[in-house]
């Protein structure tokens, strides 16, 4: 078997066969540097962050998830805010943070950060446990922090969080998702993430989710998708929002990540996962996959586990010598 420069073991690469109607280009959305690590058990220290997202940069993600400034008691893995965006900050990729209220926006003001996200829920049972508000309450408390953003002419994403599936209420109405999503463009975010908190989406409600969306005005452009893949459904939910025009995806890399206030909820769509099927499909990423892996490669040994992406597992196995 053939390798690539980088010790990797060269697979038969995916023939190009786009479907109808993709987009040219998609934007990979990377989070493993914060949703990815921040329900980790043990706290992953400063330096092995700050190494990570500089190797995902060095993979040609341009859209890199550094941390949240949360309050420490409530995410103590990414109570290192502080500490890691500096190290990060010169890299020459969008550096989002999670803002959960306005003196998290002040911290991220402080250090120079230009991309920011606030966290709003679907279901009053996700607001409470992971907010500990209503849905409104919540809407009430990020409309400020929206306005303080986009005064300081800062990109604001609007994550909303159980759109499909809700572990204590069951099956989201769709009514109810864009509502919040409509409250939330209104207050000024440039995008939305629509996620898959506990993985249940099939891709005829993504479908039915992003019509009505666009119905009510909220536009694709603005629209990005985060699957979960509890089910084994992360890629084909992916390919009915490609389909219906979508260009942004969030992924984590290695497949890191679940949530802290949803114990069901597992990882994330891996990103190498992603990259092999774009690739499949004719879409531009930008992403060398050989990079991403080792990368991923070089988490999973700083984790001391194997990671779950089933492209790491076929591209990764002769990867050991590089994990230095």
């Amino acid at each position: 078997m053939s390798t690539s420069e980088l010790g990797l073991p060269m697979a038969v690469p995916a023939q190009a066969v786009p479907v109808q109607n993709p987009p040219a280009r998609v934007r990979i959305y990377e989070v493993g540097a914060r949703d990815g690590l921040q329900n980790e058990k043990t706290t992953v220290p400063t330096e092995v962050k700050a190494e990570f997202i500089r190797r995902l940069a060095d993979s040609g993600l341009t859209t890199i998830e550094a941390t949240s400034f949360v309050h420490p008691k409530w995410v103590p893995q990414l109570a290192d805010a502080e500490q890691l965006f500096p190290q990060v900050a010169d890299l020459p990729v969008a550096l989002p943070v999670l803002v959960p209220n306005e003196r998290g926006l002040e911290r991220a003001l402080a250090l120079g950060a230009r991309h920011v996200a606030v966290f709003a829920s679907a279901t009053e049972s996700f607001a409470k446990a992971n907010l500990n508000r209503t849905v409104d309450e919540s809407l009430a408390m990020f409309e400020p922090v929206v306005s303080r953003a986009k005064a300081a002419d800062l990109t604001v994403r609007g994550y909303v969080s159980m759109c499909f599936g809700d572990p204590w209420e069951g099956p989201v109405p769709v009514h109810q998702v864009v509502r919040v999503c409509r409250a939330l463009m209104d207050m000024g975010c440039d995008e939305l993430s629509l996620g898959d908190t506990i993985g249940v989406a099939t891709p005829g409600h993504v479908q039915a989710l992003l019509a009505e969306l666009n119905e009510e005005g909220v536009p694709t452009s603005a629209l990005g998708v985060h699957f979960h893949d509890t089910y084994g459904q992360a890629l084909s939910n992916t390919l009915a929002a490609l389909q219906h025009g979508v260009a942004t995806v969030d992924a984590s890399a290695g497949g890191l990540g679940g949530c802290p206030y949803a114990k069901s909820a597992t990882g994330n769509l891996a990103t190498e996962d992603l990259v092999w099927m774009l690739q499949g499909l004719g879409i531009d990423t930008g992403v060398d996959l050989g990079r991403l892996t080792a990368t991923s490669v070089w988490m999973a040994g700083q984790l001391g586990r194997p990671s779950p992406s089933r492209t790491v597992k076929a591209l990764g196995q002769t990867t050991q010598s590089h994990q230095e």
